[in-house]
């Protein structure tokens, strides 16, 4: 096949079934090709651009696919979770470069495999907290949740990892909660909670800045309104009056 066969197959392939990334031995059985074959003329594809090697034995189209495309095409049971997935629904600010993939399975050396769409860590983890979203990208409560875990597990702090935002936001089901451990459900309870009293005070300041600049354009307002309008005396109006006569008498 030429080069713009197997653009046009990718093409395809992505409309019809939505499938991004293809193994070699795909590749090979929709060429009719052994193995061999198809890796010199895979190789020549990616040096010509035509087609990118996302790691090694996995193919596709330049800047077509997304992280959970890999990661289902290498492990069908993996799934993107903590960390990227938190940044993926903003509710952190940094842009991770590993991108955490919680399966059932153990990867053993291949673990963990750098890629342009981020450096892929594939987690085994126990059938409690192993739940696949149909999505293949965890949930903002479930993603937060993962990250927290993960935090205890290097034994580190999640706030020394991360900037958090738009906590305050998140709901975490308690089913969801009870599947980790109780010092994670602590820290997770902690986090949010934290985040809800901050989104309170803010919103109790910044109401509080605007009453006060509402008082502050009233108050001319109010002072023009309250303020008596002075009276002159009996005995002002006759001297001035008399100034009066005096200037016209001068000017004639």
């Amino acid at each position: 096949m030429k080069a713009i066969d197997w653009i046009r197959f990718f093409m395809r392939q992505r409309s019809e079934s939505g499938k991004q990334i293809f193994s070699v031995t795909e590749l090979a059985n929709a060429a009719g090709l052994s193995a061999a074959v198809i890796n010199v003329q895979l190789g020549r594809l990616v040096r010509q651009g035509a087609i990118c090697r996302y790691v090694p034995g996995r193919y596709g189209l330049p800047d077509a696919a997304a992280a959970e495309d890999l990661v289902v095409s290498i492990d069908p049971d993996a799934y993107v979770t903590a960390a990227a997935a938190a940044a993926r629904h903003g509710l952190i600010t940094q842009v991770p470069q590993i991108v955490d993939c919680f399966t059932s399975r153990r990867h053993n050396r291949s673990r963990t495999r750098p890629s342009p769409l981020g450096t892929l860590v594939f987690r085994c983890v126990s059938a409690a907290i192993h739940d696949r979203p149909d999505l293949v990208v965890a949930g903002p409560a479930q993603a937060i949740c993962d990250l927290v875990y993960l935090a205890h597990r290097a034994g580190t702090e999640p706030r020394s990892l991360y900037t958090f935002r738009m906590l305050a936001t998140v709901q975490i089901p308690a089913d969801l909660l009870a599947r980790y451990p109780k010092t994670v459900q602590a820290d997770v309870r902690r986090l949010v909670g934290e985040a809800r009293k901050s989104d309170s005070a803010n919103v109790e300041h910044r109401l509080g800045d605007g009453e006060s600049r509402v008082a502050g354009e009233d108050t001319p307002r109010l002072l023009r309104e309250r303020s008596p309008i002075p009276r002159a005396s009996p005995a002002n109006l006759e001297h001035r009056l008399g100034d009066g006569e005096s200037r016209v008498a001068s000017a004639l």
